[in-house]
């Protein structure tokens, strides 16, 4: 079917910077779509529920949920590195109307007994970003397509929170609210996924400049750990810090900017600029040919933003930067570190040293342990810091973080030059 599509046949005759904007706004608006099945119940606070084997109802959902995402990861280490591009529409439908039954079983039945639903919810959608970045992977034009695809979680995690709080004002209930954004979003989602399984596979061209790109099998995944493992761990080592950081920000969000007296309604507006600024730094990475160039480029980038976050910090505790501008820079110094992780660093180091693979399997790899992480911070936040605000802890957070992810950047980028 997708062979005789008139849209697959228009973009097969437009190779080039018109595919590349074709496909970036779709993977966009595709993964923007996800969000509304897994994020909306963090934009509930649900204050008046009793704990849950000594864990706050609200980080009882969110620990929960993300177990099952974690589940997702490890699965998807072996499912997104062989997965061929047949059948890739219409397993993420699958998996995310899969998803959106867990929210109804989460309305329906009484608490705490729904917070199974919460793990069944996170199963599905930790293989959702694998899917959509296959189809942009290993062509001229990644970078550009993998930056718009990435603007997506950190726009579309506050849009789907405002969408949320929007249905909750309306009357809907913290329980139904979940199902109701996903209602919301299913269509698009569903439109968006078929318009992009139009995206023809990559050129000739293509393949020569960033080599070819094929599923991997245990053994050829193995070697490749292998052949990089100091460069490979101290990347997962950075790209840990990052995702805990990154996850521990975005769902508790509202609970930090209720500490800072910030007004909930600006968690659009925060990350919105917050996108627009890290695109606007990340798009120039596209324009350089040279992949090992560019994979140290990418590198620095990672360095800055981890030095971002750790001067923003110290300027907020100081009293010369504002509550929303730390927000605003933690944020910026977050996603200008992260961003390249999740869609262009890996498929430069691929192409800098000419190895067949594919970019999944090392995403999905460091998405693991990344997200492994965030469940331990979660409990060490709830039994070990429990008297701290939330505000504080973040800062803290922020402080930490900022220097072993410094030196251990430093450390990636001084391998990977040597190597």
């Amino acid at each position: 079917m997708k062979n005789e599509s008139v849209i697959h046949q228009w973009l097969q005759k437009k190779q080039g910077i018109t595919l590349a904007v074709y496909a970036g706004l779709i993977a966009f608006c595709t993964y923007s779509c996800m969000y509304a099945f897994r994020k909306p119940i963090t934009a509930g606070t649900f204050s008046e529920y009793n704990d849950f084997f000594g864990l706050q109802y609200k980080t009882a959902i969110v620990i929960i949920q993300l177990m099952g995402y974690v589940l997702s990861k490890f699965i998807g280490i072996k499912f997104i590195a062989e997965m061929d591009g047949a059948r890739r529409a219409y397993t993420l439908i699958g998996l995310v109307l899969f998803a959106q039954l867990t929210w109804l079983g989460f309305a329906l039945v009484p608490q705490p007994y729904n917070l199974f639903f919460l793990f069944l919810n996170g199963l599905p959608l930790g293989m959702i970003w694998g899917i959509v970045f296959s189809y942009l992977e290993g062509r001229r034009f990644t970078e550009f397509m993998g930056l718009a695809l990435s603007a997506s979680f950190i726009f579309a995690s506050a849009f789907v929170k405002d969408t949320a709080k929007w249905l909750m004002n309306l009357g809907v209930s913290e329980f139904w609210m979940p199902f109701a954004t996903g209602l919301i979003f299913l269509l698009p989602l569903v439109i968006f996924t078929l318009l992009l399984n139009q995206t023809p596979d990559p050129t000739i061209a293509d393949e020569q400049l960033k080599t070819k790109r094929k599923p991997m099998n245990a053994i050829e995944r193995k070697a490749f750990y292998m052949k990089f493992f100091l460069g490979l761990t101290l990347l997962i080592l950075v790209y840990v810090l990052l995702s805990v950081y990154r996850d521990f920000r975005d769902n508790f969000m509202a609970e930090i900017f209720n500490d800072l007296q910030l007004d909930k309604s600006t968690f659009t507006n925060v990350e919105l600029w917050v996108s627009v600024a890290v695109l606007f730094l990340l798009v120039f990475i596209v324009f350089i040919k040279n992949n090992k160039l560019a994979l140290q480029v990418n590198l620095l980038a990672v360095l800055c933003g981890f030095l971002v976050m750790g001067i923003a910090t110290i300027g907020n505790l100081q009293g010369w930067l504002s509550n929303y501008w730390w927000m605003f820079a933690t944020g910026f110094g977050a996603y200008i570190a992260y961003i390249p992780f999740n869609s262009i660093l890996f498929d430069r180091l691929i192409a800098a040293f000419k190895t067949a693979g594919n970019t999944g399997y090392l995403i999905y790899l460091a998405d693991s342990f990344g997200y492994l992480a965030s469940l331990f911070v979660m409990f060490y936040r709830n039994f070990g810091q429990a008297e701290l605000s939330w505000a504080v802890f973040f800062a803290y957070t922020s402080l930490s973080f900022a220097v072993a992810g410094f030196f251990l950047t430093l450390a990636s980028m001084v391998y990977f030059y040597k190597k």
